[in-house]
């Protein structure tokens, strides 16, 4: 079951940007052994760790593959063919490159002496067929009325944090609720790797810059989001919160940029507002703890949490609403969960979604945009979830 496949490879160029530059195809020969691994729709991940390892995901589970490369210096060529693409190197003084191929996959190099068993070659790959909410309904993922209520949060512009562990699926999930946003809205996107897929006309895609071999030219996130707010954007999507510029996104929520997403690495959501706090505070900020939590409470308004169960399958687990504060602590209420039961014969995990029948603040801003039956459908409890 697969929430979050991902296929294809584009390096990504010295500045930063996206490269015109080959694709698998026009790769060709340059791929080597693993050109029939990366024409495969259902791998998610290649991952070479030596000459002699080449494991994939699919399905959800993580496979050793019978392919080999002759020796390392087979495979260190196949990877310097493809950060040469974009005008980039990899070798013992400079060990460690990212890359992204021209279908928005995203490669990873990282040499001896760092690593030590020989070249280690990383490609996460992204499905050609673009998933929707129906999709994830169709794996298991959610169910049709939990997929409602995300389509109620996602058309009512509320501040949402999408969140997960690695590989949970987080990337995915954004890409199918920024699919309810109106077509007349300026939507800006800030990632690290343009990854995001958005199908509104007026989109704006900012991709963050590494430093160039001297040491300079670096432009982070936190550059981004504070530009965008020149842009006058409607919708601020961040690919990716991982440092300051979680503060930048939670005063963009604050200051009228309404339906605003982003994703964040954590395991529940309670985690999740905590990792946003952990980050602001290495950021420097000199701010007392009630008045960080103040921030957050004010600018999100709900946490998707997404997983990635033992069995390899995907789940959204929580949609939690962010309520308000209470004394110093954010109050949260679980609006819809998944629950496991426990696991079948072929070790499946074995659980079911339910609404929690809890009454949303935003119930109000949903009538606001004509959605107010449908959030009631999607939470009522007398049926099935």
């Amino acid at each position: 079951m697969t929430f979050g496949k991902r296929s294809g490879l584009t390096p990504r160029d010295p500045a930063g940007g996206a490269s015109s530059g080959p694709g698998d195809g026009d790769l060709g020969e340059g791929l080597g052994p693993l050109r029939p691994l990366l024409a495969r729709d259902d791998i998610a991940d290649v991952m070479v760790n030596g000459a002699d390892k080449v494991y994939i995901e699919a399905g959800g589970r993580i496979q050793l593959t019978d392919v080999k490369f002759r020796d390392d210096d087979e495979l260190l060529e196949v990877c310097q063919r493809i950060v040469a693409a974009v005008g980039r190197h990899v070798d013992e003084t400079s060990p460690i490159c990212d890359a992204r191929l021209a279908d928005g996959s995203r490669v990873n190099v990282i040499l001896q002496p760092l690593s030590i068993d020989g070249p280690t070659l990383t490609i996460r790959k992204f499905a050609k067929e673009k998933l929707t909410l129906d999709k994830l309904v169709e794996f298991g993922s959610i169910t049709d009325r939990g997929a409602r209520l995300l389509r109620v949060i996602g058309a009512s512009r509320l501040n949402v944090l999408i969140s997960g562990g690695t590989g949970s699926g987080k990337t995915t999930l954004l890409n199918c609720m920024t699919r309810f946003i109106d077509e007349n809205e300026r939507v800006i996107t800030c990632e690290d790797e343009a990854e995001l897929q958005l199908q509104q006309p007026h989109v704006v895609r900012l991709e963050t810059r590494p430093p160039n071999l001297e040491g300079t030219g670096e432009v982070t996130m936190r550059d981004l989001v504070r530009n965008c707010l020149r842009m006058r954007p409607e919708r601020i999507i961040v690919g990716e919160v991982r440092g300051p510029d979680a503060f930048d996104l939670l005063q963009a929520m604050n200051t009228g940029h309404d339906g605003s997403m982003g994703t964040v690495h954590a395991n529940n959501p309670r985690e999740a507002l905590s990792r946003l706090e952990n980050m602001i505070a290495m950021g420097g900020f000199t701010l007392a703890a009630k008045t960080v939590r103040q921030q957050i409470a004010a600018a999100l308004d709900l946490i998707v949490q997404a997983a990635r169960l033992r069995d390899g399958s995907r789940k959204i687990t929580h949609i939690t609403e962010v309520v308000g504060m209470e004394g110093e602590i954010v109050t949260l209420q679980d609006l819809f969960v998944h629950e496991i039961e426990g696991e079948d014969e072929d070790g499946a995990i074995v659980g079911h979604h339910r609404a929690t029948g809890l009454r949303p603040v935003f119930w109000d801003r949903a009538r606001y945009f004509g959605l107010e039956r449908e959030l009631a459908e999607a939470l009522d409890t007398r049926h099935a979830a």
